[in-house]
């Protein structure tokens, strides 16, 4: 990536402004804006607008997921690095040639991770939130799968039950009342419908685990992020729906999923 060439003091001025305003990466951060920016006004404004707490993704317009550059829109939900854990786990279990569907897919980085790294895998990619699924589908180009604007399963194409081989959903999980607590970057800045899981943050996850046997092949699998506290009850929900729970967890990227099989008995 190129960088505009700008003065010292000037650099100075940007680093000291962003690390005043809490930004633990602050040159980093500075040569992302310097990148974005035109010229120093214009980048005087992104500066300005990211020392006001908008989320430096929104600014620049994308982020990097997997090794990907993930197109972004302002309020759509920024993936998170942990995300990457659940995204290594789908792309080691699923095959050549296999139907993947993605819901709750926000900007598709998850689906555009599979499709970048497993060949000729039929992506159904789905999100209720049309600016999520206008920015997906600029992630996703058709020649990489389908984005459909919905409800979970809502949009499916009838034909796919009981054909999806993986099922992969970084659906909202953080308890309502935990919301007030999250960064400003997420509480103010992204969609609420794309954070909020309920009283217990397992709203939508009752949801999707109840359905997709439905949905999967026999021996498909489901994989699901959640939090490690949420994770047993999570686990539950696989078990009272047929599907086989393993608990997978990542202390280095505090990350967790749940992969489960639907038996083929």
């Amino acid at each position: 990536m190129e960088y505009r060439e700008i003065g010292s003091s000037a650099w100075d001025s940007i680093v000291w402004k962003l690390r005043a305003a809490g930004c633990v990466f602050a040159e980093d951060e500075a040569r992302l804006l310097i990148a974005a920016s035109q010229n120093n006004t214009e980048l005087a404004h992104l500066v300005d607008r990211r020392a006001a707490g908008f989320p430096l993704e929104h600014i620049i317009g994308w982020t990097e997921f997997c090794g990907l550059r993930i197109e972004l829109d302002p309020g759509v939900f920024v993936p998170r690095q942990r995300t990457e854990f659940l995204a290594r786990h789908a792309v080691s279990l699923t095959q050549p040639g296999d139907v993947v569907v993605d819901l709750c897919c926000g900007s598709g980085a998850l689906g555009a991770a599979l499709a970048a790294s497993v060949e000729g895998i039929k992506l159904h990619s789905v999100d209720i939130d049309p600016a999520a699924v206008h920015c997906s589908r600029r992630n996703i180009p058709l020649d990489r799968g389908l984005v459909y604007e919905g409800d979970l399963f809502e949009p499916l194409p009838a034909q796919l039950a009981n054909r999806v081989n993986v099922m992969i959903a970084n659906a909202p999980y953080v308890p309502t009342e935990s919301i007030q607590f999250m960064p400003a970057e997420a509480r103010v800045h992204e969609a609420r419908i794309a954070l909020d899981g309920g009283a217990d943050g397992l709203d939508v996850q009752r949801r999707i685990v109840a359905e997709a046997p439905q949905w999967l092949a026999k021996g498909g699998l489901l994989l699901v992020e959640t939090s490690e506290k949420q994770a047993p009850l999570t686990a539950e929900l696989f078990t009272q729906n047929g599907l086989l729970p393993k608990w997978v967890h990542s202390d280095e990227m505090d990350a967790n999923v749940i992969i489960g099989i639907l038996s083929d008995n």
